[in-house]
């Protein structure tokens, strides 16, 4: 693992630890040059997509119909549908614009869904965690070489 390559790419992020963290989680960051440090927070913000899209899945079997979280249900599948794929073909081909508009797209729908809501969201934690990963690989697609 080239940890000066990591460190190095993570300190030009607005979030070092969650960069760091998420890069040295997943096993592919051995040996992994700039657009696979991009390619492994594509995924975690493919993974905290999900995860959310789950939650408000449930959160909908409890109040069906509630705006909402409809909203942040569409949001989501848009994410997951379009977004993370175009994000991965971005940073595969190198297009470091591209890539970074993918995720500011992505972090500005997180915003999104949370504003929704009229009072605090049920989801807060769950977009924290996605606008916080989709800002780390949009800073790591401007380091693109």
């Amino acid at each position: 693992m080239d940890a000066s390559l990591i460190d190095k790419t993570c300190k030009q992020t607005p979030n070092y630890d969650v960069c760091v963290s998420t890069i040295n989680s997943d096993p592919r960051s051995t040996g992994a040059d700039v657009k696979g440090l991009g390619l492994i927070m594509v995924d975690a913000v493919k993974d905290k997509a999900t995860g959310a899209l789950n939650k408000a899945n449930e959160l909908l079997k409890q109040s069906p119909g509630d705006q909402a979280l409809l909203s942040c249900v569409k949001i989501y599948n848009e994410v997951l549908q379009n977004d993370v794929p175009q994000g991965s073909q971005a940073f595969t081909q190198g297009d470091s614009k591209s890539a970074e508009q993918g995720m500011n797209d992505i972090a500005t729908e997180a915003d999104s869904c949370e504003s929704g809501f009229s009072s605090s969201s049920p989801l807060v934690d769950n977009n924290k965690a996605l606008l916080d990963v989709a800002a780390v690989a949009a800073a790591i697609a401007r380091t693109l070489p």
